[in-house]
């Protein structure tokens, strides 16, 4: 049980805000298939909390949504994601 939890930690790179080299800021596209993260939103204990915005997306949590060239890919699940995320309006960043 604390195997999956430790694994999960693991992946996850604080220091860089990075989730399996994959950086948690930038710009993002929105996927169906051949995400590099899945992504669940929650409302409650998080383990990034995002902050949409429309240009300079260089802080940990700061994501703009973009139609090409992404940093990163995701895909919205409701079950088992690699990470869960919270949209907050301001104060982005790991938890």
């Amino acid at each position: 049980m604390f195997a999956g939890a430790a694994a999960a930690e693991a992946e996850l790179d604080r220091e860089a805000c990075a989730y399996n080299g994959f950086p948690l800021y930038g710009d993002v596209q929105v996927v169906e298939s051949f995400p590099d993260l899945k992504v669940q939103i929650v409302d409650s204990f998080p383990d990034l909390k995002v902050q949409a915005v429309e240009s300079f997306p260089d802080d940990c949590g700061q994501w703009r949504f973009v139609e090409s060239f992404p940093d990163l890919k995701i895909q919205y699940v409701e079950s088992f994601p690699d990470l869960k995320i919270q949209m907050v309006e301001s104060f982005p960043g790991l938890q």
